[in-house]
């Protein structure tokens, strides 16, 4: 959530801004109303003032065994009108919780301006866009290995759903394993693994709800929700608390499966692995003092582009621009790799910093030092990384038209080197 003293100071810049990111931004409502709420906070606030001097005198009218019944009457009469007051508060604290919570985060000053994805800047990346040296696609590869069953998948949940199969499903669990074994043993994270459903105030912390209610799968009768991310229970493990910053940055990552009902991919290429309702993803979050936030970005983007470097992958980081960018983020890089049979770059992950934007809403706040007041923290989040994406790009790159070849670096999680056609 933005800060209010930012759209008071600045709503011309939060207009134009959001703007940039494809967004509406009524900042007028949201003055006007934020200006009623604060006239009515002055108003009850005189009043108050007012009956505890009434108060006082009453007292002394009463001890001095005088008649106080008109100033009692006229107590009365204020303390009716501070309820009404009261009422007119929350109903206006209401409908500017509701503006302000639909609201996307402003982008930083690096970020190009740009209506798309078509707009976003290429910053740098290794490797080489091969054509395929065979015909197959994944989706035949996976089949020819037998690693993946789509069919099975599908007929047991529905389109989107898929079975990692045999060699398949240890290959699955190595990428998982190899990929927090760097975050933890490499990168200095602490593992958790968090709950697969969460309630409605962690979505709302890290910004999913409201704005992307549709695209959740939600457990209506105890209205839980099947998380899109493990961002959600990580970022969220905070909520409400303040924390220590001399212990910043906190990193912390975890394993989950995630659910996207993707109600939005209409048109979209959703064959085979490129596009599923559940997939498995590793996910880095940080909480970190706000000066050290932009450097904190930088050096996750590099934690991420190292696994594919190791992994021998085709790939190049992204910054995308203002209208790409998403609606919690203030800024974000994509990492994609390149698909040889698919002839075309896959994103398999998406590092961003929220600044104070999600921990303000999920209230975390850290202090300096043990005698500092509390402040809003910084958040961080990334993808390291997504396998279903991972695995195409695996699999067109090193089948050779008979076999898989194994990464090395994934091979001691593996337990061999090879998966031979079936």
């Amino acid at each position: 959530m933005l800060d209010i003293k930012l759209i008071r100071e600045n709503a011309a810049f939060v207009k134009e801004n959001l703007a940039n990111k494809n967004h509406i931004a009524d900042t007028d409502h949201i003055l006007t109303l934020d200006e009623e709420r604060r006239n009515i906070i002055k108003n009850v606030e005189v009043l108050k003032a007012e009956r505890n001097v009434a108060t006082l005198k009453v007292a002394e009218l009463k001890k001095a065994k005088q008649n106080a019944d008109e100033i009692i009457l006229k107590m009365k009469e204020v303390s009716d009108r501070i309820k009404e007051l009261d009422a007119e508060l929350r109903d206006v604290e209401s409908r500017l919780n509701i503006a302000m919570q639909n609201l996307p985060n402003v982008t930083h000053s690096s970020v190009p301006q740009g209506k798309d994805a078509e707009n976003n800047i290429v910053i740098r990346g290794k490797g080489e866009t091969n054509p395929s040296n065979h015909k197959l696609d994944h989706i035949e590869i996976c089949k020819k290995l037998g690693i993946v069953d789509f069919e099975r998948g599908a007929k047991v949940t529905g389109s989107g759903f898929h079975f990692y199969t045999d060699k398949g499903a240890r290959l699955e669990r190595a990428l998982i394993n190899y990929f927090l074994d760097t975050h933890t043993d490499k990168n200095g994270y602490r593992e958790m693994m968090p709950p697969f459903v969460v309630n409605s105030d962690s979505m709302y912390g890290t910004g999913q709800l409201p704005k992307m209610h549709e695209d959740m799968y939600h457990a209506a009768n105890d209205n839980l929700y099947l998380i899109p991310t493990a961002e959600v229970p990580l970022t969220n493990y905070y909520n409400g608390e303040v924390l220590d910053g001399l212990k910043m940055p906190i990193k912390v990552t975890g394993y989950s499966p995630c659910f996207r009902r993707e109600a939005g991919s209409y048109g979209r290429d959703v064959r085979g692995l490129l596009r599923v309702h559940q997939f498995n993803k590793v996910e880095l979050v940080k909480f970190v003092q706000p000066e050290k936030s932009f450097d904190e970005l930088e050096a996750m983007v590099s934690e991420v582009e190292n696994i594919l470097i190791e992994l021998g992958l085709t790939y190049r980081v992204l910054l995308l621009c203002s209208g790409d960018t998403s609606f919690a983020s203030t800024k974000t890089y994509d990492l994609e790799v390149w698909a040889e049979s698919e002839q075309k770059w896959l994103e398999v992950s998406s590092c961003s910093n929220f600044v104070d934007f999600q921990a303000r809403r999920a209230n975390i706040r850290y202090k300096k030092d043990p005698n500092s007041k509390p402040e809003t923290c910084h958040t961080l989040n990334g993808s390291g990384l997504a396998t279903p994406r991972i695995m195409v790009a695996l699999v067109e790159k090193y089948f050779d038209g008979v076999k898989l070849i194994i990464p090395e670096v994934l091979r001691k999680y593996t337990g061999f080197s090879e998966i031979h056609s079936i």
